[in-house]
């Protein structure tokens, strides 16, 4: 399975940081890569959408796209949530806050890495990658991404394709604040570059709930059946690692 990026060029990071984040330690870069893939598979050849067989059913995706917002970085010897603090834009020690929302983020499914994102940080070693799905709400920066993109009211994922031939359209109001431990930790060293990738595991969206087959993705849309099932598979769908070589495995 081929790994590909989301294009991040449109997307304005900036480093809200935590208040010593330009202190003594110094900073480096971090490049922040989001990738989509099965875990220790083989990138294959460029293709225009990610196919998925398992038990007799196949799906297919010819795009997604999910809104995230606060991505923050969590110092190993912090014992806060980030996301808790960040809300009241007051922020943490513990924290390293990238503002990037809310944000959409599409999906290219043509095997090509895109852009990578160059962010600021303090120097120090980070034991967990935090993020929000994000349904976009009625906050002022909410409406400023809804008049651009108004299809997403109240939706934070959208995915296409066909399941066993048929097309389908996947749309949930998932909102859920995501913890993704980084093992072993992720140290950046001041003057230096350091590459994390976030990596989306795309075929267990719609596994159903003995992982045996995919369930059709209109099953799972709002008041259907397997609507809770395949919104848990997505928050555990979510890995973050060192990825120096972008190849898209941990290092």
């Amino acid at each position: 399975m081929r790994f590909v990026f989301f294009a991040l060029s449109a997307l304005a990071f900036s480093t809200a940081a935590c208040s010593d984040a330009t202190g003594p330690g110094g900073s480096g870069n971090v490049r922040l890569l989001i990738a989509a893939g099965t875990p220790g598979a083989a990138p294959g050849p460029a293709l225009s959408s990610e196919s998925y067989s398992l038990g007799g059913t196949t799906i297919e995706f010819t795009r997604v796209q999910l809104v995230l917002r606060k991505i923050e970085l969590k110092r190993t010897e912090g014992s806060s949530t980030c996301a808790d603090d960040s809300e009241s834009g007051s922020g943490s020690d513990d924290c390293e806050e990238l503002e990037v929302g809310p944000v959409l983020l599409d999906l290219p499914l043509d095997g090509a890495p895109d852009q990578v994102v160059t962010i600021d940080a303090a120097a120090g070693t980070y034991r967990e990658l935090e993020f929000k799905v994000h349904t976009p709400g009625d906050d002022s920066q909410d409406g400023s991404f809804l008049s651009q993109h108004p299809e997403f009211t109240g939706v934070s994922i959208r995915a296409e394709g066909q399941w066993n031939g048929s097309p389908f359209v996947y749309v949930t109001d998932l909102s859920a604040e995501q913890e993704v431990a980084l093992v072993p930790p992720l140290t950046i060293a001041a003057d230096g570059n350091t590459d994390l990738t976030l990596k989306v595991d795309l075929q267990a969206w719609f596994l159903n709930g003995g992982r045996t087959a995919f369930v059709n993705p209109a099953t799972a849309n709002k008041g259907q059946p397997n609507e809770g099932v395949v919104k848990e598979n997505i928050k555990r769908s979510f890995d973050a690692f060192e990825d120096d070589d972008h190849d898209g495995e941990r290092d």
